[in-house]
């Protein structure tokens, strides 16, 4: 379909290959860096194949595929552990930067989803009971331990780590991910991806075209301020004060 085609050049999917090895060594909680930007928190690894096989746990079956060429780096994840709610003191940039430092996840990419569930209105309740910033339900928040779904510490907290446990059952498939936050994994996996229904596919699109916006200008704010560190020369001479014999810069 064109909005697969459309959506498939806005976002990196990975693919799970699978196959059966032996394990290579057992590192306790790491974080791998992916080329895409990603990261995967991690309790062990193995190498199999071509392939790095990510345990996500303490068991076997939760796990990811990821090509070994597709990852940059590893480190220990030195995070803190999940906090309560945000200070009164902290901005809302503030909450959700430390909330998606948490979960390993760009904090643009979550303003995003803030934006198209509830414009930013920790109130905000949708017509089929979703609350909050990130609009969860109630059997949803209650599975993730959100006490309050009105308070932004919670919210963003409950929500952000669901996005996060999406993006790793669909092998970080940004599409599949945002399209399963907002119809339901049952419904993704019905359709094998984005189900057929206008609202999700404008959903899943808005928020893609918002967060590439939000990347767009940072990149050229960085090289707008790259360019200003470039200094003109100053110059002087003494019949002709702040003249220059030359227009180049150093």
């Amino acid at each position: 379909m064109s909005f697969s085609f459309h959506m498939k050049l806005l976002a990196h999917v990975l693919f799970a290959l699978g196959v059966l090895g032996v394990p290579l060594f057992a590192s306790g909680a790491d974080l791998a860096f992916l080329r895409n930007g990603f990261s995967i928190r991690h309790e062990r690894r193995e190498v199999i194949g071509s392939v790095t096989r990510l345990y996500l746990g303490a068991d076997r079956d939760g796990y990811v595929d990821v090509p070994t060429i597709e990852i940059d780096r590893f480190e220990k994840d030195l995070s803190a552990p999940a906090a309560g709610k945000a200070r009164k003191s902290q901005s809302m940039n503030e909450v959700i930067s430390e909330v998606s430092s948490r979960h390993h996840l760009d904090p643009d990419l979550i303003n995003s989803v803030i934006h198209a569930e509830s414009g930013f209105n920790p109130k905000a309740v949708s017509r089929k009971g979703a609350q909050g910033l990130m609009q969860l339900m109630p059997e949803t928040a209650s599975r993730l331990g959100v006490v309050n779904s009105f308070d932004p510490g919670d919210n963003l907290e409950g929500g952000t780590r669901y996005l996060r446990e999406l993006l790793e059952r669909y092998n970080f498939d940004l599409i599949k991910a945002l399209a399963a936050y907002n119809a339901g994994p049952q419904r993704v996996e019905q359709y094998h991806g984005v189900p057929p229904y206008y609202e999700t596919r404008a959903y899943v699109a808005r928020i893609i075209r918002d967060f590439n916006r939000k990347k767009l200008a940072e990149r050229k704010a960085a090289a707008h301020r790259t360019r200003s560190t470039t200094v003109s020369p100053v110059c002087f001479s003494a019949d002709k004060p702040n003249t220059c014999s030359s227009t180049g810069s150093h």
